[in-house]
């Protein structure tokens, strides 16, 4: 194929993943969903297990052999500018004098990371045989304990947006605990990682200590050189714009490098990103990356999409993908349910809270990519959990209406009785509730 038939076939492509996921996305907002269900179901869509099944080799045709690389790549652009934004708004001082943000952050990581590596030894079998064959080492243990651990952050802004829960007690700290989830997913993922599926101890101890001197640089070197750069006279936010998409890029290809995935370097980079002098993300720099990272998004749900071949799947793996949702739904659910009541929220607020955290979608759909590249799973595993990650997304808003039929459910955090609850153990303290401005400010995907 001609450099110029790659051009023209890669133009036509984006034009077909663009438009067909944000019309699915705009079909799954007005069924009551997030977008992110309908832009999961195109990337499937458009792969061999549904677009794939068309004669006349349509699927072929549309995205040959030749332009899958320049879609993946773009595909990898995209997550680079969407989890530099990401880590650019992560705050965890939101945890600071937060008892029931602590508590259900605690809850929601421990009991459904618990709950993912028990499910693993409990049927080492059933995930060797679905997972071609690949050992069920400790490095697997570990990832899926990680993968059903992972709440999805912007999918959850999106639901309490659309469901009228911004401000709520349930709505504001779900979103906090959530964010503090994944801030403390990340890291575990990279340590889980970072010597490769079967890396020896040696290789895995040299990449860690290069990983961490890299942390330690991007920490103490630049982050002072970027904070000087940004409130250096005469800077402008058009200038801001290209230095920190420079540093994001740059940082993804350190830890790509250093053998893990371009994720960890691009939040590590937005993490590093000066804020403003209240600690507030600067919202002249991040709309734009927010921007343009949604824009290619669908990309990146296209290029999952053609990964997931539900026709490999056998009859026996649906029986997993049942015990699997059930782990995922029950630990999630039960744990954030739990830990809200211990605080004293209310059971029908503590009931809306887990279901919240039991939303995956786009993060989750990050993590199982990962997984697949670095060869810790296989393609039907990464299919079956695909699905997971879209069933317990999609039962968000179900969930959420039958739990909100009485009028006490989601009571604003500002009014009645359940403000306290979000204070610390000190009474006398003046640290209030944490705030859900990231519900607004979030990606809506």
């Amino acid at each position: 194929m001609s450099s110029d038939s790659v051009v023209t076939h890669v133009v036509a492509a984006l034009a077909v993943v663009i438009a067909t996921s944000s019309a699915l996305g705009a079909a799954a907002r007005r069924l009551g969903q997030p977008p992110v269900v309908g832009q999961l179901f195109a990337g499937i869509a458009l792969g061999p297990s549904l677009l794939g099944l068309l004669p006349g080799q349509v699927y072929e045709t549309l995205f040959p052999a030749e332009i899958q690389p320049i879609l993946t790549a773009l595909a990898q652009v995209a997550l680079v500018l969407f989890l530099f934004a990401v880590g650019y708004e992560l705050d965890l001082g939101l945890l600071r004098g937060q008892r029931a943000v602590a508590a259900v952050s605690l809850g929601g990581f421990v009991v459904p990371m618990a709950m993912g590596a028990g499910l693993v030894l409990l049927l080492p079998e059933a995930f060797a045989s679905v997972n071609g064959g690949r050992p069920v080492d400790t490095t697997f243990v570990l990832y899926m304990a990680v993968a059903l651990s992972i709440t999805a952050v912007p999918v959850l802004a999106s639901i309490i947006k659309d469901q009228g829960l911004a401000g709520s007690v349930p709505g504001t700290v779900a979103m906090a605990a959530a964010g503090v989830i994944d801030a403390l997913s990340w890291p575990v993922l990279a340590v889980v990682l970072v010597g490769g599926a079967h890396g020896s101890l040696r290789s895995w101890a040299v990449k860690a200590a290069l990983l961490a001197v890299y942390v330690l640089v991007m920490l103490f070197a630049v982050r002072p050189l970027l904070a000087w750069w940004k409130d250096r006279p005469g800077t402008r936010v058009a200038q801001q714009v290209p230095v920190a998409v420079s540093v994001a890029l740059a940082s993804a290809w350190a830890t790509n490098a250093l053998g893990l995935h371009v994720i960890f370097g691009a939040l590590l980079a937005g993490v590093v990103m000066p804020r403003r002098p209240d600690g507030s993300p600067d919202g002249s720099l991040l709309r734009p990356l927010q921007d343009a990272g949604g824009l290619l998004l669908p990309v990146f749900f296209a290029v999952s999409g053609m990964a997931v071949a539900l026709d490999g799947l056998h009859g026996s793996d649906l029986l997993l993908l049942a015990v699997i949702c059930a782990a995922a739904v029950v630990s999630k659910v039960a744990a954030g349910t739990l830990a809200a009541r211990g605080v004293r929220i209310p059971w029908r607020d503590s009931l809306l809270i887990g279901v919240l955290l039991n939303t995956r979608g786009l993060t989750e759909l990050i993590v199982l990519n990962v997984g697949l590249a670095t060869g810790v799973i296989g393609p039907r595993l990464y299919a079956l959990l695909v699905v997971m990650a879209l069933l317990t997304t999609a039962a968000a808003g179900p969930l959420i209406g039958l739990l909100r039929r009485r009028p006490d459910a989601g009571r604003p955090s500002g009014r009645g009785k359940s403000p306290e609850i979000l204070k610390g153990p000190d009474a006398g303290s003046d640290s209030g509730p944490v705030s859900a401005a990231g519900a607004e400010a979030a990606p809506r995907s």
